[in-house]
């Protein structure tokens, strides 16, 4: 299987729209969404195009191809407007055997993780996409930010596939590349 793996909508529609044409695009059969999804949150400025109800609109068109994690903006009242549950910390994505830990950092993360084996990590949160290995060998990812990107990074989204995984700018230029 094929997933696009991002995070930190904040509830803007034209940073979706771009994220689900790269979605297609890819022919990517699910997507992990790795929390705040609707809340733009009070650290952050209005993004462009906030319209959550939009938002809740269009993910939940594709809520059976939808892995989603709460993020630190999420609530229960996005759970009422999102037809797939968003209210977990943290999942364990398998595939073909390998075990991948999905979450939005700001519970489980790097630094905090569970003692389940896993070969990979996919977080978000810090809006600060990487990709690397760690010393134990295994691969993780933040995926950065569609909405709201820090240190004058782009917007950013990663693809694991059965090869590796890569992380993107939205506008669909590979940033960065590992072997899984």
């Amino acid at each position: 299987m094929k997933y696009l793996l991002a995070s930190d909508i904040h509830g803007s529609l034209p940073a979706l729209e771009a994220l689900l044409a790269r979605f297609e695009c890819e022919k990517c059969d699910m997507l992990c969404l790795l929390g705040d999804f609707l809340n733009y949150g009070p650290r952050n400025g209005v993004p462009d195009g906030l319209n959550a109800p939009a938002v809740a609109q269009r993910l939940n068109q594709l809520q059976d191809r939808i892995i989603g994690v709460r993020g630190n903006c999420d609530s229960e009242v996005d759970q009422m407007l999102l037809t797939f549950p968003v209210l977990s910390a943290y999942t364990m994505l398998v595939d073909n055997g390998r075990r991948v830990l999905l979450t939005h950092g700001h519970l489980v993360g790097t630094s905090q993780l569970p003692t389940s084996g896993y070969e990979a990590i996919f977080q978000g949160h810090t809006h600060l996409p990487s990709l690397h290995r760690r010393e134990d060998g295994i691969l993780v990812c933040n995926t950065g930010s569609i909405t709201f990107p820090k240190q004058d990074n782009p917007p950013t989204y990663a693809i694991l596939d059965a090869e590796a995984v890569t992380l993107y700018h939205l506008d669909g230029t590979p940033l960065k590349q590992l072997k899984f």
